[in-house]
């Protein structure tokens, strides 16, 4: 035994897969589907995320996980969404040991409806918000600490942590090429 005291092993927690989406509403303002998770929930209470979760076994692929957990939390079917794009993974930092794969959808105009088990809101944040410099760096309040932490603020609701650099990483490739793809699936060039 090294140093005369008991060898300490820490376990390592496999990674959990998990998906989500940018879901952008065709028509004008082209909103972004947020919503805020309710507060009873295990995993991220009561904190703003977009659409998505944990890979079940039954998905065929991560896609499969973002266009059912899209439909699950607010409501939106398949048929009224075109994947676009699939963003690189992103490691949550913090908690859970969650990969997150984000995926950019085009949604078709449409009632949202949540589930009242998993959400406790769903609201819509205008594309440009996002693509115009919506996002900086800021902190967060989070378990008593102040934690350095990329924020978008919307309507008195703080975008943080995760959700804001899975942000971040849609914002760069909409600089750099995803605006000409996602464009034309939107009925005004407006965005």
């Amino acid at each position: 035994m090294p140093d005369g005291g008991p060898l300490r092993y820490h376990r390592v927690m496999p990674r959990r897969q998990a998906a989500v989406v940018i879901a952008i509403f065709r028509a004008f303002p082209h909103g972004v589907v947020f919503v805020e998770r309710a507060a009873h929930l295990r995993d991220h209470p009561g904190q703003i995320g977009l659409p998505g979760g944990s890979a079940h076994p039954e998905d065929a692929d991560l896609e499969a996980t973002a266009l059912r957990e899209l439909r699950e939390e607010v409501g939106i079917e398949r048929d009224r969404a075109t994947i676009v794009e699939r963003l690189p993974m992103l490691r949550q930092r913090v908690r859970n040991n969650f990969d997150v794969t984000p995926f950019v959808a085009v949604v078709e105009p449409g009632d949202l409806t949540i589930d009242g088990d998993e959400t406790a809101g769903v609201f819509l944040v205008p594309l440009a918000t996002i693509v115009e410099g919506g996002l900086r760096h800021g902190s967060i309040e989070y378990g008593g600490l102040r934690l350095p932490s990329l924020v978008l603020d919307f309507e008195g609701r703080r975008i943080w942590g995760l959700t804001a650099r899975i942000l971040e990483s849609f914002v760069t490739r909409w600089r750099s090429d995803l605006r000409d793809r996602i464009v034309p699936h939107l009925t005004s060039s407006e965005a």
